[in-house]
């Protein structure tokens, strides 16, 4: 079992930056891949980026790809999302989600574990 607690979320201007925490509880954090998920009012959610297990390996959806930074500290049992250059249609509920694979997937639906999401609002 694995209880995740996301952080960080807020209200910033288009342009500006949040970073987004993700605890997890367990010792067993370095077995699970890693994955931040969104979702906008009225719509489905989305991925937005994953981790490998070493953190060595990360994947990202191309509307955050090279705006958007996945990162892990595995002494932590922490996963980070760091945002720049947001925009309002970044604007959403952030998930993170625990994958027993080992590079994490773009797959909601193959993820075990979620957390109960932190608020996302870019103004114009």
């Amino acid at each position: 079992q694995v209880q995740l607690v996301e952080s960080g979320g807020g209200l910033v201007q288009a342009g500006g930056s949040l970073r987004l925490s993700c605890a997890a509880s367990g010792r067993t954090f370095s077995s699970w891949s890693m994955g931040w998920f969104r979702q906008a009012p009225g719509q489905e959610r989305e991925f937005v980026a994953a981790i490998s297990r070493s953190g060595g390996t990360a994947d990202y959806a191309d509307p955050v790809k090279g705006r958007f930074t996945i990162s892990r500290d595995n002494a932590k049992n922490t996963v980070y999302l760091q945002m720049n250059s947001l925009k309002p249609e970044d604007t959403a509920v952030y998930y993170c989600a625990a994958d027993r694979g080992s590079y994490g997937s773009r797959w909601s639906h193959e993820y075990d574990f979620w957390g109960q999401g932190t608020q996302v609002t870019v103004s114009s």
